[in-house]
């Protein structure tokens, strides 16, 4: 297949106008001129990569069949994203084995996030499943089937447990979480260096107490961002991504199963949730994940920061792909042809190849 004359964007070799052909993979490229103006009616970006979602349309992961979760790969789609991982909550271990995943070629891994944490900053999770991290859990859950495990960092056990989940090829992400800015450089320094929603439900800054959300602006921490406006502020959106540059953040809509739906009553784990004017919350007010899509958070972040179109590449697939080890994100031959083509104002126009 060939695209020809249209604006090529890749978060290494910059933003050009091109010609690309390709099957499975990106067989040659002809490009034709670069182009500082984002302004164009086709513009080609690697497919998205969300690694922290719920859900969307309905569907929940804790509930999910395997039926549900290729619907779920529909929907995601729609959105521009080719990989995701389904993210759980706090549950049982029992609960947790309930979960099957559909057997794809490209693969569906979980993103654990629970029963490991903080019940002190533990957000939307139920605080009576919470527990020190174990192996037990990979009695009850294949490592194979897990990509990625967020977790508590000030556990006794945390580098013990993290270290297993390493040799398993887990990706570690530090999050919902009331560590120190000192046990944070400890972990930094251990080469724990990613972590989950950014600067949601993790210790605030404080100009004597640092806290999570001060080490992660200090050191090269990898984060999450749910960018929509909610959870973080846009001029906090701004900080971060002035301070840290676009090569540390990773977009993530974090969405449960009301996205894309109405207001009224859901649920999240076994959790109540209600929305109202577009806002998750629990009963007691805490917000309860997100009703963000993809292609909305590219947007926002993009209004929000006034961030180039490589950046906008980086933070929307490459960064993901390089923390996780997906070969995507690129837009180079060899690589997967696997494209989202959006139109001047960024709302998807068609995907290609998934």
């Amino acid at each position: 297949m060939i695209l020809e004359d249209v604006l090529i964007v890749d978060p290494v070799d910059g933003q050009y106008i091109g010609t690309i052909e390709f099957e499975e993979k990106i067989e040659g490229i002809i490009r034709k001129s670069d182009v500082t103006s984002a302004k164009s009616e086709n513009i080609l970006f690697p497919a998205f990569v969300d690694p922290h979602i719920h859900g969307i349309r309905g569907i929940d992961t804790m509930y999910a069949s395997k039926e549900d979760f290729l619907k779920f790969k529909e929907y995601e789609a729609l959105e521009g994203v080719w990989r995701f991982f389904p993210t759980t909550v706090t549950a049982t271990f029992e609960r947790l084995a309930q979960i099957q995943l559909p057997d794809e070629p490209e693969g569906f891994k979980l993103h654990v996030e629970g029963p490991f944490i903080s019940e002190k900053r533990k957000g939307a999770h139920n605080a009576k499943y919470i527990i020190p991290p174990v192996n037990r859990l990979f009695e009850y859950v294949q490592p194979a089937t897990i990509g990625l495990i967020t977790m508590a960092l000030e556990w006794e056990n945390f580098e013990e447990f993290a270290n297993t989940c390493t040799e398993s090829g887990i990706k570690v992400s530090i999050g919902h979480s009331n560590a120190t800015f000192e046990q944070a450089r400890w972990a930094y320094k251990k080469g724990y260096t990613r972590l989950t929603h950014f600067p949601n439900a993790m210790s605030p800054l404080h100009h004597r107490e640092m806290g999570l959300v001060g080490a992660g602006l200090y050191f090269d921490f990898v984060v999450e961002l749910i960018c929509d406006g909610l959870h973080v502020a846009p001029e906090f959106i701004e900080l971060i991504y002035r301070i840290k540059g676009a090569d540390k953040i990773m977009l993530v809509t974090d969405s449960i199963s009301a996205a894309g739906l109405s207001d009224g009553h859901y649920m999240l784990g076994d959790l109540d949730v209600y929305v109202n004017d577009g806002i998750a919350k629990l009963v007691d007010g805490t917000i309860a994940g997100s009703l963000l899509t993809f292609s909305q958070a590219v947007r926002n972040f993009h209004k929000f920061t006034n961030c180039s179109l490589v950046e906008l590449a980086k933070v929307s697939s490459y960064n993901t792909c390089l923390n996780l080890g997906i070969k995507g994100g690129r837009i180079c031959e060899g690589y997967p042809a696997k494209f989202v083509l959006l139109d001047e104002n960024l709302q998807v126009k068609k995907t290609i190849g998934f």
